[in-house]
């Protein structure tokens, strides 16, 4: 089962479930929601893959996925090709999976929060809203903290497993 069907429309629930107004929980709890439903459109596995199915250990850049509606089109404005660009990166450089719970969620949470400071960064360079470029300077200083500590986790897993047994 993939993360979108297990999450994907609880998420879309429970953010359209009340009214939004625009105040900073209510802007974080939305942009939670799209993070989550992000991740799940990322997601290397089938929809209908089998609970337990072992997640693929071939590099995002080699998946066979339909990046058509990622590339930025002629159309697009900026921010829309900026967007567009952010998504792309993260997916076609994701790290491949290595079949550790723990190290898998650490390493691929990385590059979805690297995603979401360079989308931030592109609401900051092109958005008029002041409350969207607030959320936006937020998101960058809380995901590059949570990049920080996700860094010093791997640096600790991994010499874990340089250490020698006993």
């Amino acid at each position: 089962m993939s993360l979108g069907s297990r999450v994907g429309t609880n998420a879309l629930h429970v953010s359209l479930s009340q009214p939004i107004s625009r105040t900073g929980t209510d802007m974080k709890r939305l942009a939670l929601s799209a993070a989550v439903m992000a991740l799940a459109a990322c997601s290397p596995e089938k929809p209908d893959a089998p609970t337990g199915a072992t997640p693929s250990m071939v590099p995002a850049a080699e998946q066979k996925t339909d990046m058509g509606t990622m590339s930025p089109a002629p159309g697009d404005t900026a921010a829309t090709k900026g967007y567009k660009m952010a998504m792309s990166g993260a997916m076609t450089s994701a790290p491949a999976f290595v079949g550790e719970p723990d190290v898998d969620f650490m390493k691929q949470m990385r590059g979805h929060h690297k995603a979401a400071i360079a989308m931030a960064r592109v609401e900051l360079a092109n958005g008029d809203d002041a409350k969207a470029k607030a959320l936006a300077q937020e998101i960058i200083t809380a995901q590059e903290r949570e990049i920080a500590v996700i860094d010093t986790w791997l640096r600790e897993e991994d010499g874990k497993a340089a250490a020698p047994a006993g």
